[in-house]
């Protein structure tokens, strides 16, 4: 996964997270991150949503954790996208879903198998429907002697983000017509 426009065309690296909020004003999300001590970098809301862009990690305080996201959700639901969770060490993408206060499921985009939270098998349906968990989730080409998988790794990625997307009925890009900036 990969975000763009707003956040990279503004010039902002691309180790950012990507939170959407159901039952909640995208004022009451921002604040939320703040608190967490993210400061949004583009917001707004979209299709029942708001939405919010912020930097993984906030090096100026020296706070490389994860975001504790639970924290914020309390009454709503929270859609969340960690695009870049270590670009120098080449891990994964990862998705999280958390409900009023609880981690519902999360899964890194290296390996849709592991699945913790409350109902790790939340979007299981969704996942095999798109051929990315199951019998039919390997790439049929693997065998081939000149096949690379590595070819089609960031369609998977995309495919993984249709699901989810699909799924809670998300915006699309462009999130906004007008971004909030910090």
């Amino acid at each position: 996964m990969h975000v763009s426009s707003p956040v990279l065309e503004s010039g902002w690296h691309d180790e950012v997270n990507l939170v959407f909020a159901r039952g909640m004003e995208p004022a009451t999300l921002a604040e939320g991150l703040r608190r967490l001590r993210r400061e949004p970098l583009a917001s707004g809301e979209g299709d029942g949503w708001a939405w919010a862009v912020h930097d993984m990690l906030n090096a100026e305080i020296e706070d490389f954790d994860p975001v504790a996201y639970g924290e914020i959700s309390a009454g709503a639901e929270l859609v969340v996208f960690v695009t870049e969770p270590c670009s120098a060490k080449a891990h994964e993408p990862h998705f999280a879903y958390y409900r009023d206060g609880r981690l519902i499921t999360w899964f890194s985009f290296e390996d849709l198998t592991q699945r913790p939270g409350d109902n790790p098998d939340y979007l299981s349906a969704e996942l095999l429907a798109a051929n990315l968990i199951g019998p039919d989730a390997g790439c049929e080409e693997e065998d081939d002697g000149g096949h690379d998988c590595f070819d089609h790794h960031y369609e998977d990625h995309n495919r993984i983000v249709r699901a989810v997307a699909g799924f809670f009925a998300l915006p699309s890009p462009p999130l906004s017509t007008e971004v909030t900036d910090r």
